[in-house]
Order: C-alpha cells, then structure tokens, then sequence
C-alpha cells in the first residue's frame, strides 16, 4: 500500500464519548502550560473550525420540517458566526445516517431536514454551504459517516428505495442501530461511491470523517459479522486483524479515489482520541481510557498517519488538562510525535460541548480552560489549528470559553493550512 500525494492546495462527529473507566493520579501540568511558547502569537496560517452537526438536528436545522427559506437563514447565520469568531473552517456534516444533505442519486435525502426520508426539500443545502461559506472566507470540509445507516433497528421506518432496503444482507444491528457491513467489499465500493459523489459535483475543500468505523463497543452485545469473516477473513490471524484491515482498505481506497477525482481536495479523519493506552502498546500514549480505536473500533489511526494515507488527523481529545485517565496535556505531545515528520497535518478536536456544562468536572467550569489548551499547543510546532465541537456552543457560548478563546488565540483572521 503506498503513499498518498498530499497538501492540496487549501488546508475533525464528533459525538460525546463515555467510556473513560479507569481513573488515575492527576497530573501537575501548570508548568507545562507556562511552557506553551508564543502565547498570543498569531500564525500566518492555522486551520480554526468548527463542526456543523445535522444528526439528529443536533446544530442545524434547528428542527425538521423547517420551510426551505428558514433552514438557509440558519445555516447562513452559523456561517457568519464563523467568520465573525474569526474561524477559517467549517466541517459541515452532510451524510449522516447513509443519506444525503445534497441530490445524491445514491441515497435519500436525510430525514433531518423535512421531517420525512427522500423528500426533498425544494433547496440545496450542501451547494448552498459550499458557495457561503467560500464568499465569507471560509473552507468548507464535507463531513461524511461511511457506516450509520439509522439510530434505530427497524428497516421498515426507511425509505423502500434505500439501499439498505434494497440490500438487506450489507446491514447488521447493533446497540439499537443499524450499521453497514464495514467486511463486504461491495459496502465499502457503495459507500465510497454515495461519499465521493459530493466530491465529483461540488467544490468542496476536503472530505473530512468523525470517529465511527466498526460501532463503539456495547456491553452484552454482538456485533454479528461471523459469516463476512468466514468468507473474507481467510490469511488473517484473528477477527480483529481482519475488520482492521476492512478500515485501512476503506481509508486507503478513498484516499486513491478523492485525489484521482480532484487532487487539491483534502482527506482527513477526526478519530477518537486514544490509539491505545501504553499499557497495552508501548507506543500508546500514557493514558487509562477505557475505549483504544485500534483495539474496539477496529481503527488504526496511528497507521493511517504513518503511511501518509490521509492529509490530515484531527483527534477529539475532548479531556481537560490534568484528567487522570486520559491528559490532554499528555495526548497532545504523544499526538505532535506521531505525525512528526509525516507530512500529515494535526488539528486538535476541542470539547466547547463540555465547557459550562454541570455534569462535566470542575476544569471545564473555568472559561480560561479552553484557551490554555491552544496555549499548550503552541509549545508543539506539530500543531496546525484547533476544530471546535460543535457549531451550537459557538454560537451560545455558555460561559464565554469560546470568547476567550479568540481574545486570547485570534486576533485577526488568518488562511487554513
């Protein structure tokens, strides 16, 4: 498997993560903050994003079933938001359940906009996101989910041309989902087929992916590819080796694909952000999480990083400096060393979710702790911008991290990377 061209010419959903089981001691990390070199500085170029999330209506629209002239007033007004928070990117989610926020001839319209699967909602949101955000200076990243079909198990609710109606035997149920076979070679050529559609037919800066390969681990369950295994996973020596292998040969076809389609258009991946706990691999990172991509999302982000297979890595370390299982102060540099040297850009995933939330601990009450985050990252060279989860909490701004975050980090607006 080779190399990747990458650097396109213009320089990642995030859901919340549980999962984080073992605690430990806390780290003394204040003086690796004061370490943070530069505070303050402006970069010519970093990438400042932010996730634009349509699952579920999570940021946008605010609601299905809004009129068509509504939902456009909505999505624009988060685009100004951007430029006004002197953001350069948006990743903009336009697959989220094996549907379509664009005419796909592929797959249905996504629910979340009508109300109703496949109805069409007399506009075009992903054209019209594309073309708004570039007039305001923005990069507009087209966040797809290969493998989500629905958040429910029943495929009776999906459209009967939907091709997982069409083609009951790529889909397998899971934790109160349904997913597609990530092991049939046909789902991965249907998906990058359904993904890279958008890629064929809009002027989009980079495809970007969340954390979602093989589904998060649930207690108690199965996930049943035992007969895709005994037809494909002949030469490996485990099942885990296998479905690693069924994500690399995602990653790496889609990778060849974009850049054969159009070869400035980006490629990057927003995974979890935990490749393992060095306990379990010396070249983990020093951290207890309860949840390893390689080992239960079957995700060998390290891998993908390495072998220059994507352009950029934008992990969710979505923890507080100092918490005990899993340091953003201790992800981050483990982050900066593996993509030293590779040519693959790092982004950092921020948690704004998590600031000014009660339920969270009491590092993420502070507005400052966000800010001191990027004020550590200056100390890394490795780091190319920060992307913020999610567009809701730019705007609302709970308790001001955000506000913070650009007083102390963006004083003037800048390119990508």
């Amino acid at each position: 498997m080779g190399r990747i061209g990458r650097r396109g010419f213009v320089a990642g959903t995030a859901a919340a993560v549980t999962g984080l089981m073992v605690a430990g001691d806390a780290a003394a990390v204040e003086g690796a903050v004061r370490a943070g070199r530069g505070r303050g500085r402006t970069r010519r170029r970093e990438l400042r994003g932010m996730w634009l999330a349509t699952v579920a209506n999570r940021d946008w629209p605010s609601r299905p079933g809004l009129p068509a002239d509504e939902q456009r007033a909505e999505l624009l007004a988060y685009l100004d938001t951007a430029a006004a928070r002197r953001l350069n990117a948006v990743v903009f989610q336009v697959r989220p359940t094996a549907d379509a926020l664009w005419p796909s001839p592929y797959e249905p319209w996504a629910q979340y906009l009508t109300g109703t699967q496949g109805r069409d909602p007399g506009w075009d949101p992903l054209g019209t996101a594309v073309r708004e955000a570039h007039r305001r200076g923005l990069e507009l990243h087209a966040w797809f989910n290969p493998y989500r079909v629905a958040n429910h198990t029943d495929p009776s609710r999906l459209v009967p041309s939907h091709p997982a109606r069409v083609h009951p035997e790529w889909v397998l149920p899971y934790g109160g989902k349904l997913y597609y076979n990530p092991g049939l070679p046909e789902v991965r050529r249907f998906v990058q087929d359904a993904m890279l559609d958008a890629v064929r037919r809009y002027d989009v800066d980079a495809v970007h992916w969340d954390d979602y390969f093989y589904p998060y681990p649930v207690a108690g369950q199965v996930f049943d590819d035992d007969a895709a295994y005994e037809r494909y996973g002949a030469g490996f020596p485990d099942k885990a080796a296998w479905r690693r292998d069924n994500t690399d040969r995602l990653v790496l076809e889609t990778a060849r694909r974009i850049k054969r389609i159009k070869k400035n258009v980006r490629f990057g991946i927003s995974p979890f952000g935990v490749w393992r706990n060095a306990a379990t691999d010396p070249l983990g990172s020093d951290t207890r999480a309860g949840v390893q991509t390689y080992d239960d999302l079957h995700a060998d982000t390290r891998k993908w990083v390495k072998e220059g297979w994507i352009d950029y890595i934008c992990p969710q370390i979505y923890w507080n400096i100092g918490f005990p299982a899993a340091d953003y102060a201790k992800l981050l540099p483990w982050w900066a060393e593996t993509v030293r040297g590779t040519g693959v850009d790092l982004y950092v995933g921020e948690a704004l979710y998590k600031a000014g939330d009660p339920a969270q601990p009491a590092a993420w009450q502070d507005p400052a702790e966000l800010s001191r985050h990027l004020t550590l990252a200056r100390g890394h060279d490795e780091v190319d911008g920060h992307c913020y989860f999610s567009a809701k909490e730019v705007v609302t701004d709970r308790i001001g991290a955000m506000a913070r975050v650009v007083a102390d980090h963006y004083p003037t607006r800048v390119r990508p990377r």
